[in-house]
């Protein structure tokens, strides 16, 4: 089974990422933020896992407020750099786990954490400013797969400390019960002490921000019963994210020893690095233990295999069908379905569509696209464009003619989702 071989938390200033792009390490000011991250990256050199459950929050960047989660997890291939308004810094994209966030993602909903998922967005300074100097990039790659967990503190109400500390805990126990023999750390990000807005810009707090990394070790509890309010007033009120340091507490024992911990303020934020390892031994029973977590993740989908015809849209589906769910999803804007139309060998090779996908399309195989994995709601945005009823879907899904599938219907009628019809 999987192991968490430790929990790292570590600032995500935007001032790490200039300093080190800009190759300031023996800066008197800013050289002392790489003496902190070094022991860091001592540790990942050392243990070398093979994935990382890196929690952080976007900065609106990817996500904006048309959809704004508390928790949202990411499943995809692979995550870019973005653009925060000067361009993408200069780092290669990290690979993603999607095997382990499906896994994740089931044992986080068993225990009742409702998640969003996403794919195909890049990730800003939130996860690559400390990532930059996180870890060694041999060959220009990252040496371990990422499971990102963007967590939403910017607009209120946002998730409590013990929201976040329980959500660790069920993290933990999603983590130990993967079946793959896989070294995992838990990262987390954000804070210290600071305030980068209104009248109150600039405020900082040192005596606090050692107090928590020492509360952080041995009294996460504690930490979890205070209020975000009590956050803001002793940390500043950006400085409330270090809550998502819970996240990483709670997936470790209750016990843990401190490998590594500093603190340095060179302007706006309290940049801090913090390594901690369990110290408690695993349980006799935990292998018993993930099984029956395991068994308690799959009861809601047991039996689901005797139905059939039927083909669930689970992560792994939405994964592999991404890029055909996305390009039949773009049917919804007029340029899209225009271009579809009239050049459609063009827009197939625009989006990147594999020669299946393609042909998938070409040859209008609805119960291929479905079992391949499109979701039928952008079949019957394919339809509407092809001007074919949503009858017509289904009864070719069941080997049908539109007549004979229309005699087994109380109504005999068609329709789909098409709206007005376009000139």
């Amino acid at each position: 089974m999987a192991r968490i071989i430790g929990g790292v938390a570590a600032s995500h200033t935007p001032a790490i990422g200039f300093a080190y792009d800009q190759h300031k390490q023996h800066d008197p000011s800013l050289g002392p933020i790489f003496q902190a991250f070094a022991p860091v990256q001592d540790w990942f050199r050392e243990k070398r896992p093979d994935a990382i459950v890196y929690i952080f929050n976007d900065h609106v960047t990817s996500f904006f407020f048309d959809h704004y989660s508390a928790f949202t997890l990411g499943i995809g291939d692979e995550y870019p750099v973005a653009d925060e308004g000067g361009g993408a810094r200069d780092l290669p994209a990290v690979k993603g786990d999607p095997r382990l966030a499906a896994h994740i993602a089931t044992s986080l909903v068993t225990d009742e954490f409702d998640l969003s998922y996403f794919q195909d967005k890049p990730l800003d300074h939130g996860f690559f400013s400390p990532m930059s100097v996180l870890l060694d990039r041999p060959g220009g790659q990252w040496p371990a797969r990422i499971v990102p967990l963007q967590v939403g503190v910017l607009q209120y109400p946002i998730p409590t400390a013990a929201r976040c500390f329980k959500l660790g805990q069920a993290l933990r126990r999603a983590i130990e019960s993967y079946p793959a023999d896989i070294d995992v750390a838990v990262v987390a990000t954000g804070g210290l002490s600071h305030q980068v807005h209104g009248e109150g810009a600039g405020f900082n707090n040192p005596e606090w921000d050692r107090q928590f990394l020492d509360a952080i070790t041995d009294d996460p509890a504690a930490l979890s019963r205070m209020t975000h309010a009590e956050y803001a007033r002793l940390g500043g009120f950006e400085g409330a994210e270090v809550i998502m340091w819970l996240v990483m507490r709670g997936a470790l024992a209750d016990r843990v020893r401190q490998v590594h911990s500093a603190y340095y303020l060179p302007s706006m934020t309290g940049i801090a690095t913090l390594v901690l390892e369990n110290e408690a031994a695993a349980l006799p029973d935990a292998a018993a233990a993930s099984e029956r977590h395991r068994a308690r993740m799959a009861e809601q989908l047991d039996g689901i295999e005797e139905l059939a015809g039927t083909y669930p849209f689970d992560i792994a589906r939405s994964v592999k069908g991404y890029r055909i769910n996305k390009f039949l999803h773009d049917l919804v804007t007029p340029e899209h379905r225009a271009r579809f139309l009239d050049e459609p060998e063009t827009a197939f090779k625009e989006a990147g569509l594999s020669p299946e996908e393609q042909e998938l399309i070409r040859g209008r195989d609805w119960p291929g696209m479905i079992r391949y994995g499109v979701i039928f709601f952008m079949l019957e945005k394919l339809a509407a464009v092809l001007g074919v009823s949503n009858l017509h879907v289904y009864a070719a899904m069941r080997g049908e003619t539109l007549e004979e599938f229309l005699q087994t219907r109380n109504t005999p009628a068609t329709y789909s989702v098409a709206g007005k019809q376009e000139e």
